[in-house]
């Protein structure tokens, strides 16, 4: 079959490219390794329950369903796999799985011996995860296979004419728990009706982290009382955006967390707000800079999440390059959130966007109209900021809904 060829031709390319990339290295070794890890740690009198995440953003998703899963029942245990490096070794210490490896590729051999090894109750794929051999291999032995806030498009190969052989693949989850309705349309319309359309659970995670966010005092001592805008995530063309704007807004002050905190992407900002008072996260000496400070950078990772309940205005970056970055978890907080025009992909930007809690910019005369009218109305930031906390209140539930289909 095509598909084990060219899985044969990835291994072979992963194996090289290991050579060259220290990313890549990790996943070949962590992927040889997974074997050895599973027959160390597998119990065989024990009920295993597995979720495949892809990558880290995709952990995230799965992550509402694995600790309520752990909560609800403790009768079972969770293997927690990752394919990409990204994923597992930021979370490879996650204390809500109680076995985290790589997942060998999707070879016939190696999905027929990882499942010998494992023996699922039953199996959780969040998103786009649809490796063949595996997916059929579950299906043959009859374990339960559910897919989890995936989410279907009519660019994709399934819906292709020449993806007849593929979509197979479809026929092997128990159930599908689909983000829209749209998803739901295009699988009827393949003669796939075990679906529901449950939403995001990353919508659950979002305000699992709210309620677990953390006290911040050097923010806090920063923020003073003027109104605060709060950059998450950006890159160089989000920052060439709106750093501008603010250069003479002495009622705001600007909170910048930028997605890579090398040296060299901090001193592109700083040239940008050049002439202007600047402090960074890690370099506070003392509530005196701060309060005198007009812009403080977050150069360290983990804060970002709870650092967005200080705020009055969020701008989410990635929109001018791969893609917007977290939008739920900026507007969580009541915060409008305002991003680059590359959200087409993205469910929850067209969602805020209708619902007036989200907001496209294209140049910095879109940005420049759009905080115009936050600042000289009042009304209208309000009514933004309702739109984007109430848009994320609305879509929770998805985790609960999941887990009551399965154990109803």
């Amino acid at each position: 079959m095509l598909y084990n060829i060219l899985l044969y031709i990835l291994e072979l390319g992963i194996f090289i490219a290991s050579f060259f990339s220290a990313k890549v290295r990790k996943m070949w070794r962590g992927q040889h390794l997974a074997f050895k890890m599973l027959k160390k740690k597998v119990d065989p009198n024990t009920k295993y329950i597995w979720v495949h995440a892809a990558s880290l953003g995709e952990f995230e998703q799965g992550r509402p369903i694995i600790e309520e899963l752990r909560r609800k029942h403790p009768e079972y245990k969770i293997l927690l796999t990752f394919f990409s490096p990204s994923g597992y070794e930021v979370r490879k210490n996650y204390d809500g799985a109680d076995i985290i490896c790589y997942l060998p590729i999707d070879t016939f051999t190696n999905a027929r011996r990882f499942l010998r090894l494992i023996r699922p109750e039953m199996a959780f794929f969040i998103k786009y995860e649809f490796w063949y051999n595996y997916l059929h291999i579950l299906r043959h032995r009859n374990i339960p296979t559910y897919s989890v806030s995936s989410i279907f498009r009519k660019e994709q190969v399934f819906f292709k004419w020449y993806g007849y052989q593929y979509r197979h693949v479809l026929k092997c989850f128990t159930h599908f728990f689909v983000q829209n309705e749209e998803s739901r349309r295009l699988l009827n319309g393949l003669g796939i009706h075990n679906v529901d359309v449950t939403g995001d659970t990353r919508f659950d995670r979002v305000r699992d982290i709210a309620k677990q966010s953390k006290t911040l005092p050097i923010v806090e001592a920063f923020t003073e009382d003027k109104k605060i805008f709060i950059a998450g995530s950006t890159w160089l063309p989000d920052e060439q955006i709106f750093i501008p704007y603010f250069a003479d807004k002495e009622d705001w002050k600007l909170i910048i967390a930028p997605h890579v905190i090398a040296e060299a992407h901090l001193e592109q900002i700083m040239q940008l707000l050049a002439g202007r008072k600047v402090i960074r996260f890690t370099q506070v000496k003392g509530e005196k800079e701060l309060h005198e400070a007009e812009v403080l950078i977050i150069d360290c990772y983990g804060l970002l999440s709870s650092i967005y309940k200080y705020g009055d205005v969020s701008y989410v970056g990635g929109g001018f390059g791969v893609g917007i970055h977290n939008l739920p978890e900026a507007a969580v907080w009541n915060l409008p959130v305002i991003f680059g025009p590359n959200n087409q992909k993205f469910r929850e930007a067209q969602e805020l966007k209708a619902c007036g809690g989200g907001f496209e910019i294209h140049c910095e005369k879109c940005f420049k109209r759009i905080m115009d009218g936050f600042i000289e109305s009042e009304e209208s930031l309000k009514k933004a900021s309702d739109a984007a906390g109430n848009y994320v209140r609305t879509q929770s539930g998805a985790t609960e809904m999941i887990l009551e289909h399965l154990f109803a």
